[in-house]
């Protein structure tokens, strides 16, 4: 159903409640939406983005029940097919329709929907579009998370139609309810913008000019109240780390369980916060939400064939790929005939910047003089943590 969030500007997305995978790789436990705008103008009338191609027939029911006889733009603010899929049958069934998208997004999705390069307005930043009554201000935003992003700021409703930035993947029939939902928008952050945190900051900085009473991103809810989510993503996307440690471990026989439990142990008796996780259950993106804070990750991983067990080597992938601003990362393992673990997780993380711990490493059962060494390497977080001044 559409629903009016101001006077003649309708929300006609669609909830997709039972997906359980984003791009095959992200967990979906609530789900997620594909919002899209409807903005009636007096002359002209937009339509924000046109959802993901499983949900066309209901942008369609939507935009009939909206009363919508015409559409003069198609505002395309992202190629992805999640939010440009559904135009070619919006463009059939509006067919004086418009695509209005800036340059590298037109050629985009020129190659992923085949969509002929007459039908294209093309939009440059901060470039505007009337709809009569009402003023379209196009900025590009890019890098949160494509490099053809771009925004849309609705000047006489103070709305800022966001994409993906401020978004969250989440199910919902009310849309403009935001209770609850910070926690899954920290969870879409640390996924899908963690990795671009220092275009996040620009891309705020941008908009900060903008007098904004609502963001209307393309996934989950609308925000009546931008501010909270502005401030967290500032303080998201900041150099900021906290005191916890992330420990995240896999054990064939034990051995990294036994040494993982003492180390978790060791690191709260010095007054560090633990994030503590079994691979084998642990929900990763859980994970990557506490990678957005943490000034330490300790990487618990046996020795297999050779290398690291796959379910620490997808981790240690994960965090290389997040980029996070974690400090420092060590590895405790064991072996039984031949230790590469350590090797494998130095070559995996090519992305990381701060500084690696001395590991721990175990040949076989860990035995009294590897004990000590938990205790030195939870004296050495606890010495570095408070050198950056989160420990006291």
């Amino acid at each position: 159903m559409p629903v009016e969030i101001k006077k003649d500007v309708y929300y006609a997305g669609s909830a997709h409640w039972d997906r359980k995978l984003f791009d095959e790789l992200i967990p979906l436990p609530d789900g997620t939406s594909y919002n899209a705008y409807i903005i009636k103008g007096s002359e002209k009338t937009a339509l924000i983005d046109a959802v993901d191609p499983v949900k066309e027939d209901e942008l369609i029911e939507n935009l009939k029940k909206a009363g919508v006889k015409k559409i003069d733009y198609i505002v395309s603010q992202h190629a992805e097919q999640d939010h440009s899929g559904g135009i070619p049958r919006v463009l059939k069934e509006y067919p004086e329709a418009k695509v209005a998208t800036n340059e590298k997004c037109r050629n985009m999705l020129k190659d992923l929907l085949m969509i002929p390069d007459e039908k294209f307005i093309t939009v440059a930043d901060r470039e505007k579009i009337t709809l009569g009554n009402r003023t379209l201000e196009f900025i590009l935003t890019p890098w949160v998370h494509w490099p053809e992003t771009m925004s849309t700021y609705l000047a006489e409703d103070k709305v800022l139609f966001s994409c993906d930035f401020f978004g969250s993947h989440f199910a919902t029939s009310d849309i403009l309810n935001d209770e609850g939902v910070y926690e899954k928008a920290k969870r879409y952050y640390a996924e899908i913008m963690s990795p671009f945190r220092s275009n996040v900051r620009a891309n705020i900085e941008k908009i900060k000019g903008l007098k904004i009473e609502m963001i209307a991103p393309s996934h989950g809810i609308i925000y009546k109240n931008p501010e909270k989510i502005l401030g967290l993503y500032h303080e998201w996307s900041s150099e900021n780390v906290k005191n916890e440690v992330i420990l995240a471990y896999v054990s064939m026989h034990d051995s990294v369980k036994k040494m993982a439990a003492y180390l978790k142990d060791a690191l709260i008796e010095r007054g560090i916060n633990v994030a503590f996780y079994n691979l084998t259950a642990a929900d990763i993106g859980q994970l990557a939400m506490k990678l957005v804070d943490a000034a330490s990750l300790v990487l618990g991983a046996p020795t297999v064939l050779a290398g690291i067990h796959p379910a620490a080597a997808y981790t240690a992938y994960l965090v290389n790929a997040l980029r996070p601003k974690t400090k420092f990362i060590s590895l405790v393992s064991s072996y039984g005939w031949g230790e590469r673990a350590s090797e494998a997780v130095k070559g995996m993380l090519t992305n990381f910047k701060g500084e690696m711990l001395a590991p721990v490493i175990s040949k076989g059962h860990p035995k009294e003089n590897e004990f000590r060494e938990l205790d030195r390497l939870a004296d050495d977080i606890a010495k570095k943590h408070r050198e950056i001044g989160v420990l006291k």
